[in-house]
């Protein structure tokens, strides 16, 4: 966003007061419609989401990617162009952090900071990189969850596992709703309200997580990848319901005379797996997936997997190594993947009913349109 004012012919520092003095004004126009009466307002940029400015990371905010030489996870190469990239996405993050300020100083200004609730989170890992958006692994799925406000026991960390579903009666607990039934979610305000660091309810010692799809023409006949996986405190199971298939897409145009061009792979997400968005990560990647030095990078982002993965999370915390086959860890393999269907089958997942009928057939699966197939010439 900044960098739209500097190609204005703003300076940085100027570029920056623009866009926050947009963020502000926006903001106390919504506060003064409010008169004193409860509110809740949403901000959600998308700073994060691709694209980015090549080199904003270190031009605009001062993250310089050479310092994060030798200290990439593995499933990243450690090259120049990767760590620009991850640089420019910190940028990015360093964005609307600032505009975060922005608006707690406002609520500040206004008398209103020490009677609001503020959350904040992100929806899914970093996108247009391996084991990032798409992927159930950490980089994947474990987004920030920070919550400040009137109730809340501050200045700890907790280790309960949370999902962003429980928000929901949690923000009616805080208003005095009563919490339907119908709702699995489970209200925040018992860990909220507790002093405990660590662990503070036993009863939060998991989380699920689930992907079908994330656009439409990834595979031939419009197909999901499936995946549900459950994560406790040691151990990441996942289920691929559907290991034919490539996690990421189809690797269409590949290896053809038409294969895409590094700018291509670098702008045009459609291309080639497509469920990885585009940017200089994936370009690199895929340009380099046939050199010795690489090829286990491209195939770790973007081969089929197999029906099961579990990793230790102790031993392996960026999850790069199946122990599923391994008679050491058969007992909690299965007891996890016991524990994992156990739950889908309570809460009626329809990938369970009928070998995914609902996700396989029309409308959630079928013929590509025509102006979906032009998107990926």
């Amino acid at each position: 966003m900044v960098t739209r004012y500097v190609g204005d012919g703003k300076s940085v520092e100027e570029a920056k007061q623009v866009l926050f003095d947009e963020v502000r004004e926006n903001f106390r126009q919504f506060l003064g419609q409010q008169a004193n009466r409860p509110f809740c307002y949403w901000f959600g940029p998308t700073n994060v989401h691709r694209k980015w400015i090549k080199g904003s990371g270190k031009a605009l905010w001062g993250f310089n990617p050479d310092d994060l030489q030798g200290r990439l996870p593995p499933f990243l190469p450690d090259v120049p162009i990767v760590r620009e990239d991850l640089a420019d996405y910190f940028g990015e993050v360093a964005a609307f952090d600032t505009a975060l300020g922005v608006l707690i100083e406002e609520l500040r200004m206004a008398g209103q900071l020490k009677n609001t609730i503020i959350v904040v989170s992100g929806d899914h890992g970093a996108p247009g990189f391996p084991h990032g958006k798409c992927n159930l692994y950490d980089f994947g799925t474990g987004v920030p969850l920070a919550i400040s406000g009137p109730g809340v026991q501050g200045n700890r960390v907790v280790d309960d596992f949370v999902t962003l579903p429980d928000l929901a009666p949690t923000f009616l607990e805080a208003g005095n709703r009563e919490v339907p039934t119908v709702m699995t979610a489970r209200s925040l305000w018992p860990v909220l309200k507790s002093t405990k660091q660590g662990q503070t309810d036993p009863g939060r010692d998991h989380v699920l997580t689930g992907r079908e799809r994330h656009v439409s023409i990834a595979r031939s006949g419009d197909l999901p990848y499936p995946q549900r996986a459950i994560r406790t405190k040691d151990h990441l199971l996942i289920i691929n319901f559907r290991p034919d298939r490539f996690p990421l897409g189809d690797p269409y145009r590949l290896d053809t005379d038409k294969e895409p061009t590094v700018e291509q792979l670098t702008q045009n997400t459609f291309v080639t797996l497509p469920d990885e968005d585009a940017g200089p990560t994936k370009a690199w990647i895929v340009s380099h997936r046939k050199d010795p030095q690489w090829r286990d990078v491209y195939r770790n982002a973007y081969g089929k997997r197999p029906m099961i993965e579990l990793f230790d999370i102790a031993a392996d915390p960026h999850q790069m190594h199946n122990v599923a086959d391994d008679p050491a860890y058969r007992t909690t393999r299965d007891s996890l993947k016991e524990r994992l269907l156990a739950e889908l089958k309570q809460t009626n997942d329809p990938r369970l009913v009928a070998k995914g009928k609902f996700f396989e057939n029309p409308p959630m699966a079928g013929p590509i349109p025509e102006d979906a197939k032009r998107r990926r010439r």
